[in-house]
């Protein structure tokens, strides 16, 4: 299969006073009318705030409308989501929208520390809650480091989340570099957690770090693509986000096939050094890729639409 990029939709550059720049991690809602897109965005360097904006259904390059505020506050001083709320997964349970986001404080022997916390929304996704103040995804004696980007399935009477762990962090060119896997969690209720230890997506090489699954489910068969990296020169460099792409029968084995991604940095433009955070849903039949570009959101979101092979 391949993905036919269909260009940039949106860059924040300052809106409202505090959207300054990024519009990171694209995370989308299929509503009945238009496509509802949370995205994280930055004040300043050091400070990550999360909103989104409407898209036509029919047309995901027109926006219909911007959110002018966050739509969760950072969390008081010592809690786990104090200088950043970055969304990861919408879906909706029991009629509600949970919004699975990833929390981060900055650290001082590390950059950052991360986990995954939950909020609720009653009025289809335009105001949130959080559950609880604290994460529903943080280290434990077994996963002593932080956690990351999550995706959910639903299957039968049972929640699978794929999420990523940091798994060690490498002293580059005399900075602190997390390494990270995707490993896998089942929920019966998808907000308690039960972590399998399984790492569904193997790495290429000891260095090699994979994050943001987003999943579907088409012709009897999973389908999950990601985002994998490097750790020597991974800001616009060779080791660079590139998307791969790895397929199951049951949720548990999988297969990782990158050739099979069906797409790729382009020649120039706000995608060519990097392409990362994807997220793949189904609209009207069609299946649509929102991703990021360069600087890891930086030069905004795009989106393509997949074009399928027998």
């Amino acid at each position: 299969m391949e993905w036919i990029k269909q260009g940039l939709i949106f860059e924040p550059g300052g809106m409202f006073g505090w959207m300054n720049t990024h519009a990171q991690i694209p995370t989308v809602l299929v509503m009945e009318d238009r496509l509802r897109v949370y995205f994280a965005t930055r004040p300043r360097k050091d400070l990550t705030l999360t909103t989104f904006l409407d898209l036509d259904k029919s047309d995901p390059k027109k926006i219909l409308y911007v959110h002018d505020k966050p739509v969760l506050a950072l969390g008081k001083y010592g809690m786990f989501d104090n200088h950043g709320i970055m969304p990861n997964h919408v879906r909706v349970v029991d009629g509600k929208v949970f919004l699975y986001y990833v929390g981060w404080y900055r650290g001082s022997s590390i950059p950052y520390h991360n986990a995954v916390g939950l909020a609720v929304s009653g009025d289809g996704g335009r105001t949130f809650e959080k559950l609880f103040d604290a994460p529903i995804l943080d280290r434990t004696p077994q996963e002593p480091y932080s956690m990351g980007s999550v995706y959910v399935v639903g299957e039968k009477d049972l929640y699978h989340m794929f999420y990523t762990y940091v798994f060690d962090w490498l002293t580059i060119n005399d900075k602190q570099e997390p390494v990270y896997h995707i490993k896998h969690a089942i929920s019966k209720d998808a907000i308690e957690w039960k972590k399998t230890n399984q790492i569904s997506i193997k790495p290429k090489h000891d260095k090699e770090a994979s994050a943001r699954p987003s999943v579907i489910y088409r012709e009897g068969r999973y389908h999950m693509w990601f985002c994998f990296r490097g750790s020597e020169d991974f800001r616009g460099g060779k080791d660079s986000y590139r998307i791969g792409y790895s397929w199951s029968n049951n949720l548990l084995d999988w297969k990782r096939e990158d050739h099979l991604a069906g797409i790729n940095v382009s020649g120039s433009g706000w995608d060519s050094e990097m392409i990362t955070y994807p997220c793949v849903v189904q609209v009207d039949g069609q299946y649509l890729m929102f991703y990021n570009g360069n600087g890891f959101g930086t030069t905004g979101f795009g989106y393509a639409i997949a074009s399928w092979e027998d």
